[in-house]
């Protein structure tokens, strides 16, 4: 299927991509524990996990606002229920939904306290969501495709308006995993000395995210020149679940209605 290439919209093909899109894919390896019946995916983009999840669920939906990669989708997955169009809000009725998942996707919602509660709201009584957001203590740089990020706490917080029981997990690695992303720090560092005035934190974002994508994608693919088996020998396996998401490079919920 088309690939869009960016550094938000991390590639499945490109090796200088791989560390992050492992980090991306875990998720959808660990669901399998906690998803079942009617599922609906919140944001599935190109469709990074979906045949990691369909063995667990009776039937999977999807919706995301990237219609190429819905019609995309349809094709390579006849038996999904695929949907293009922005949210929220989410366009099913009530308690349509035994499972929701929602990876990576809450950071980029103006409304995120409307977004949990549309999440909730199509949820059945007794289902359960599963989202994930980069914990912002560990990101390198500000992100302008981001609304906003969150720390551990503040996701919890916001979530116990709307779920009476929310779990806070995080995604970390192992020393593989962290040995690249303190290379990452580092290259990233050198980047951000050239920002005297700390436009990063200045400017619009609209207007930051073209330097935004071309210095990400130069930093990985010097990244990749500098330790190539390194970044390509990183897998999901690397990347772990942990109870102490404060330390985590994701923060992982587990949130039930």
């Amino acid at each position: 299927m088309a690939r869009i290439y960016t550094t938000e919209i991390t590639s499945d093909q490109l090796v200088s991509d791989n560390p992050l899109h492992q980090r991306l894919l875990m998720p959808y390896v660990t669901a399998g524990q906690w998803v079942r019946g009617d599922l609906l995916e919140v944001g599935c983009g190109e469709g990074r996990g979906i045949q990691l999840v369909l063995p667990h669920v009776t039937s999977y939906w999807a919706i995301d606002k990237i219609a190429a990669a819905i019609e995309k989708l349809k094709e390579r997955y006849p038996s999904g229920k695929f949907l293009a169009g922005n949210l929220p809000p989410l366009p099913y009725p009530d308690g349509s939904f035994d499972s929701v998942i929602s990876f990576q996707v809450i950071e980029h919602i103006q409304d995120d306290l409307l977004f949990l509660k549309e999440i909730f709201r199509v949820l059945r009584p007794g289902g359960i969501a599963l989202i994930t957001t980069p914990n912002r203590i560990m990101s390198l740089s500000r992100n302008p495709w981001h609304i906003r990020e969150y720390t551990a706490g503040e996701l919890t917080s916001l979530a116990n308006k709307v779920f009476p029981s929310v779990e806070m997990k995080g995604i970390t690695g192992n020393n593989k995993v962290m040995g690249y992303h303190e290379k990452n720090r580092e290259s990233v560092n050198r980047l951000m000395r050239w920002d005297i005035f700390d436009l990063q934190h200045r400017l619009p974002a609209a207007v930051l995210r073209i330097p935004y994508d071309l210095l990400n994608r130069v930093n990985r693919n010097r990244l990749q020149q500098n330790s190539d088996h390194l970044v390509a020998s990183i897998t999901h396996e690397d990347y772990l679940i942990t109870d102490h998401p404060e330390v985590a490079l994701d923060l992982f919920m587990l949130a039930r209605k």
